[in-house]
């Protein structure tokens, strides 16, 4: 199994999704999840490091510049959605990435804070 790191600028930019309020609590992941088409547009516009900030962890094993780079992906490219933390909290704790798991778990309580707000 790999050791993924967690992606600090990929948990920095999620908190400040979630204090400005751009999240979704209501549509599923497998709805909001973007198309490999989404994530390649979003590359060529925005670069592999803004790609990156759009997920929890990262494969120091897989090859920079790929997408394969960046594991656990919580958003659209416009909010945080809910069910894709619970999916990488669920996901992480399942492969033994207990880190990952760990910064999934505080972003969720962060973002059922805000919204209970």
């Amino acid at each position: 199994m790999s050791g993924y790191r967690v992606n600090q600028a990929g948990v920095t930019h999620a908190r400040e999704l979630i204090e400005k309020r751009r999240y979704d609590t209501t549509t599923s992941w497998s709805d909001a999840a973007p198309g490999a088409d989404r994530e390649n547009r979003w590359i060529e516009r925005h670069g592999d490091d803004a790609y990156g900030e759009w997920h929890l962890a990262v494969d120091p094993d897989a090859s920079p510049g790929t997408k394969a780079r960046f594991r656990f992906p919580y958003g659209d490219f416009s909010r945080v959605n809910r069910a894709a933390l619970v999916h990488a909290k669920q996901r992480a704790v399942q492969n033994g990435h207990d880190e990952v798991a760990a910064a999934a778990d505080d972003l969720l309580q962060r973002l059922d804070r805000a919204h209970g707000d």
